[in-house]
């Protein structure tokens, strides 16, 4: 049975989610520029091997996230849908949950190109 609460809750993931996602895009921009800079000075061939392994799992987390982007949105939709179904279609839990759902679509749609 869905209630608000879950709802709430399932909101606050794909928000918080999406937050680890861009924080991992940043992450990896700047450990790519930092690669490129110990490259470029000339760095022991060790610690550019360390920074590139660095970079290497940063980029690992982001399909990561993807994944449970995309499932916990699949989640949030069923509880929406659940919540409907039995005629709680209006409150501000519920409008939140269809502006995170909308934006969150655009995000997965912009990531996946």
């Amino acid at each position: 049975m869905a209630s608000i609460r879950n709802l709430k809750i399932k909101t606050s993931t794909c928000k918080r989610i999406v937050k680890e996602l861009h924080s991992y895009e940043k992450e990896v921009e700047r450990e790519a520029a930092k690669t490129a800079s110990m490259k470029d000075a000339g760095a022991d061939p060790y610690d550019i091997k360390q920074q590139e392994n660095v970079l290497a799992e940063s980029r690992m987390m982001i399909p990561d996230c993807h994944k449970r982007l995309e499932a916990s949105l699949a989640d949030l939709k069923g509880i929406l849908a659940e919540l409907e179904e039995s005629n709680q279609k209006e409150g501000p839990e519920i409008d939140e949950a269809k502006t995170t759902i909308a934006d969150l679509e655009k995000v997965v749609e912009t990531t996946e190109d």
